[in-house]
């Protein structure tokens, strides 16, 4: 049920993390994007998170340069046909991701598993967009993926046990734990983390503390090891966004609702750790 051969659409963040977990699991990995210095930033990335490694004494010098060797970069997602598990990771935009899908439909193996690394979106509406929505599922890493142990396991209407065992295969191959969640905005993770991350934003547009004081009550009073704030600053307030907009539009509930300040942050550009600039700056 393992796969043999993993390709990755974008070579983002969670993307470049994904590539990198399958390849030190001695998989091989095409990761694709449309930018060929985007795949270059995401080599270099990993290269410097395999480095980490090697200081730590968890990797030697031989291992890093194998996994390297086994991420092959591509521009062309003709690059994924003999792939027999594609993860697209690509920004968190329903019509980009179905346009995606539709593509892949067309050119990967019959009987290869299509996953999704969305944060909200539903699998079975994605599923839809392709000839075989049995073989769609959710497979939700978290960031950073080499670090962080859960893949949340979701199902489309669709999704078929054999789709199914082999995602909780590859999951485990890659020493992550799956959860399985059922399809609904947000699935588990979010639907309570960027709510909760949603009112901090709140909170502070509100001036009832400033930003590090925010972060320290609810690192001291509710012994979180990272506060909401930095925390969103890691996730990227952009896709804190997305989130809270699926969210809102999903359940039709007003809870949901961004905060005025975040879509105010991302209108500005701000959008955390990956533009040095968010509720802190790096």
């Amino acid at each position: 049920m393992e796969p043999r051969k993993v390709g990755v659409i974008g070579a983002g963040t969670m993307g470049n993390g994904i590539s990198q977990a399958f390849a030190v699991a001695g998989l091989e990995v095409v990761m694709t994007d449309v930018a060929q210095s985007q795949l270059e930033r995401a080599t270099a990335a990993i290269a410097a998170s395999l480095d980490r490694l090697v200081k730590k004494d968890r990797m030697t010098a031989a291992e890093k340069a194998a996994a390297l060797g086994r991420i092959r970069g591509a521009t062309d997602l003709g690059a994924l046909s003999d792939c027999d598990l594609v993860i697209e990771a690509a920004t968190e935009n329903l019509e980009l991701k179905l346009r995606i899908f539709g593509q892949i439909d067309e050119l990967v193996p019959s009987g290869a598993v299509i996953a999704t690394n969305t944060s909200s979106i539903s699998i079975t509406r994605l599923a839809a967009a392709t000839q075989r929505p049995d073989c769609v599922i959710g497979m939700h890493f978290f960031n950073p993926v080499p670090v962080m142990a859960l893949v949340e396991l979701i199902r489309g209407l669709q999704t078929s046990e054999a789709t199914y065992l082999a995602a909780e295969a590859a999951a485990k191959r890659v020493g992550k734990t799956p959860v399985q969640v059922r399809n609904s905005p947000g699935f588990v993770v979010n639907r309570v983390l960027c709510p909760m991350i949603n009112e901090a934003i709140f909170a502070l547009g509100e001036g009832l503390a400033n930003a590090e004081q925010i972060d320290a009550a609810m690192k001291l009073g509710a012994n979180h090891p990272i506060g909401p704030l930095a925390l969103a600053d890691l996730i990227g307030l952009d896709v804190e966004l997305a989130v809270m907009q699926v969210l809102f539009e999903g359940f039709k509930d007003p809870k949901y609702r961004p905060a005025p300040l975040l879509v105010e942050m991302v209108e500005a550009g701000y959008l955390g750790r990956k533009t040095r600039r968010g509720f802190f700056r790096y």
